[in-house]
């Protein structure tokens, strides 16, 4: 009986892990475009948009998104003064992570 192909390898774009969270990406792609609508943002990221939907949600309750109405979009807005969560990068602001990141 002949063997099963292995599966293909894994491509650039589709790493099996990443640097960033996701959380990361969802605030650096709403700094980018402050009415990215959570499809767009979804597809972007590579999550559903639930996940997205989610992630905005902890970012907001976190404080550091803030939303507001633009017609029926939804425009957020990056609050880049705060520090980072986890202790090793806490001595850094949103804004550090932004700058080094466009």
């Amino acid at each position: 009986m002949p063997r099963a192909a292995p599966p293909p390898a894994p491509l650039a774009h589709q790493a099996t892990w990443t640097f960033l969270s996701n959380h990361a990406h969802v605030l650096i792609c709403l700094s980018r475009t402050a009415d990215m609508r959570m499809r767009d943002i979804a597809q972007e990221v590579g999550i559903t948009e639930r996940a997205v939907q989610r992630i905005v949600a902890e970012l907001i309750d976190g404080g550091f998104l803030s939303v507001s109405k633009d017609g029926r979009r939804n425009h957020y807005t990056v609050n880049d003064k705060l520090a980072l969560r986890h202790p090793v990068e806490a001595h850094r602001t949103i804004r550090d992570l932004l700058a080094l990141l466009r």
